[in-house]
């Protein structure tokens, strides 16, 4: 069993950061990782040819391992939306075609369909549901003329938890692309991408993962493998390693998912951060993490679920909404969160928690003596 890691981040302590949705804290060694690489820049000529690919190859294999992937389908982008749009560009749909999307889902895996929508006359259906019925209505919602579902592996707003294998099983059985959108629980949560089979897996660096902002992960499956990047990188080029012969042009890509890394793929600074993110979470790994935060609330969900708030059952550890009682003002209670220095997201009529290893007691105390506090 994890216990807490607080003295590995420099939070303050008397802030109660349950908010790792929103962004995780960096842990100090990841901070100073980031430190060490743009101190790169001191001196150019100590950056040698290798360096430009070791640091991203490493990711490769520490988030292929995470997840139980290959490392030859792991590129490296700078957002979600980055690889939605290289995916969306790969895709040859019709005016038969449908593609599912998620009600409220985060809107980097909407904008690139909505484009796509109106370029190929595709219907998009966007899926409704609640705490008991929403993977049921996705599995309903699928039939022979879906050529796409795009989704989260859990809701960014509320936390809810789809049926991944089931879904998987159904959009394969129609010949359908399952696009996931994973920033919201890579990391903290198991994720096996040879189970679920996933046409692509995208995940931002700067949650669950500890990263960077402005780096992104994407695992691509056997469909996309030979597909067109978004950008031509002379990186993802064969025989880049060799500096004098670049202008040599080929049109042939180095083998795997390289081809879809954005340019400069391996900004030093953020893949020595995420490598040492990588190595943490392997050591700490999602299940124990997932497992650590189920303790941390235990007691908490009875007690306030006992004094009128709502959580649903669907919910994970590490991400839920807390609906409030009718006559609680969402924003004033808010206010009164942020004035004990408690941080968690308001999204749409509840409030997001989204606890962490630094996390412990005194935290979730601290929010169930407001959240009970208001209530009366």
């Amino acid at each position: 069993m994890l216990t807490c890691q607080f003295d590995k981040f420099s939070l303050p302590a008397d802030q109660h950061y349950l908010n790792c949705a929103y962004q995780s804290p960096l842990m100090r060694s990841i901070e100073l990782a980031g430190i060490e690489a743009l101190r790169l820049k001191r001196d150019p000529s100590q950056v040698t040819p290798s360096m430009f690919f070791d640091g991203v190859n490493q990711i490769r294999s520490l988030f292929a391992k995470l997840i139980h992937g290959k490392a030859d389908r792991v590129c490296m982008i700078p957002s979600t939306s980055y690889g939605i749009a290289t995916i969306a560009q790969n895709l040859s749909l019709g005016s038969g075609d449908n593609i599912i999307l998620i009600e409220g889902q985060f809107p980097s895996n909407v904008y690139a369909w909505r484009r796509l929508s109106k370029k190929t006359g595709a219907t998009i259906h966007t899926v409704t549901g609640d705490s008991t019925t929403w993977t049921q209505k996705v599995l309903e919602t699928i039939n022979y003329r879906t050529a796409v579902v795009a989704m989260e592996t859990v809701h960014w707003a509320n936390g809810y938890s789809f049926d991944l294998l089931e879904i998987s099983q159904r959009a394969r059985t129609v010949g359908a692309q399952l696009i996931l959108d994973g920033t919201q629980s890579i990391g903290a949560l198991p994720f096996d991408v040879q189970k679920i089979k996933p046409d692509a897996l995208i995940c931002a660096g700067y949650k669950w993962l500890f990263g960077p902002y402005g780096t992104a992960i994407m695992h691509v499956g056997e469909r996309f493998i030979d597909g067109i990047p978004l950008e031509e990188s002379w990186v993802a080029r064969d025989g880049s390693e060799n500096f004098g012969n670049l202008v040599n042009y080929t049109d042939q890509y180095r083998s795997g998912a390289v081809r879809f890394d954005r340019g400069q793929a391996n900004v030093f600074s953020h893949s020595a951060m995420l490598i040492e993110s990588l190595k943490q979470l392997l050591d700490w790994q999602p299940q124990r993490i997932q497992s650590y935060c189920s303790e941390l609330i235990q007691d908490f969900l009875p007690a306030i679920q006992s004094n009128g708030y709502k959580v649903s059952e669907s919910n994970l550890s590490h991400i839920f909404a807390i609906g409030l009682p009718e006559h609680i003002n969402l924003y004033h209670l808010n206010d009164e969160l942020m004035r004990q220095k408690i941080s968690v997201s308001v999204r749409g009529n509840a409030i997001r928690i989204s606890p962490n290893v630094y996390n412990n007691s005194a935290n979730i105390n601290a929010l169930q003596d407001v959240l009970l506090s208001v209530v009366k």
